[in-house]
């Protein structure tokens, strides 16, 4: 392996015995979070990719999707500025659909029992990695797809996801997922930057029996500007 880099962002190559194989750009950043401030290795940029053994293509990712899994989105950032205060207490927590999981990082660093899945087979390294540089204790992960039918994930008290609504499918899809790992009494917050499926969603999660409400947080990458999506609060009892 090969390092070099400057300003934050680092060169990594991938090397075999006799060729090189493929380059990863990485930035390194710091985030503040509530009170806390979070480092992340992430992706440089979206024009990242690296799937020498076709594993993603595989699970049905394509090349143009394998970056997203390692940026941070602005919904991610309301979500875990919803995390840094939120009540925890006795609470076991999952987060769908983590990508850089920054949310579960913050609920990490309060000592939260979170749980991070996603499909993508990349995130459990980079995750394990931004604990490493946090100084925080490792994060259980599963990697698994809202239609894989049987997890063993088990129950929870609180789930949350952030932008996992962009595809026509993930209605139904991730309301099931949710209904499968969700104690009978339970919580659900999903932040949506404003895809179209969000309705869909919602009828979804009245009809498993949940109440819902939804609020309108600021911008936290712009403060003062509101952010354009919505936080949606599901309760069951």
């Amino acid at each position: 392996m090969l390092f070099s880099g400057h300003s934050g962002l680092l060169q990594f190559s991938l090397l075999t015995w006799d060729h090189c194989v493929s380059t990863l750009r990485f930035r390194y950043q710091t985030l503040e979070v509530g009170d806390r401030d979070i480092h992340l290795r992430t992706l440089r940029d979206r024009q990242q990719y690296l799937d020498s053994d076709d594993i993603s293509r595989n699970l049905g990712i394509s090349p143009a999707s394998w970056p997203l899994f390692g940026v941070v989105w602005e919904s991610s950032r309301v979500l875990a500025e919803l995390m840094s205060d939120f009540d925890i207490a006795g609470k076991r927590i999952l987060e769908i659909g983590c990508g850089i999981g920054l949310p579960s990082l913050v609920l990490n660093q309060r000592l939260a029992d979170v749980t991070a899945t996603d499909q993508h087979p990349d995130v459990e390294s980079f995750l394990r990695e931004n604990t490493r540089i946090n100084q925080s204790r490792t994060i259980p992960f599963i990697r698994t797809g809202w239609a894989d039918e049987v997890t063993d994930l088990g129950l929870f008290d609180l789930l949350l996801g952030s932008d996992i609504l962009y595809e026509q499918n993930h209605p139904e899809l991730v309301a099931e997922f949710i209904d499968q790992h969700a104690h009978p009494c339970c919580e659900v917050i999903v932040v949506d930057p404003g895809r179209r499926q969000h309705a869909r969603f919602r009828r979804r999660m009245v009809g498993l029996g949940f109440r819902h409400d939804q609020t309108q947080p600021l911008n936290t990458l712009c403060p003062g500007k509101q952010f354009k999506g919505r936080v949606m609060h599901f309760r069951r009892s």
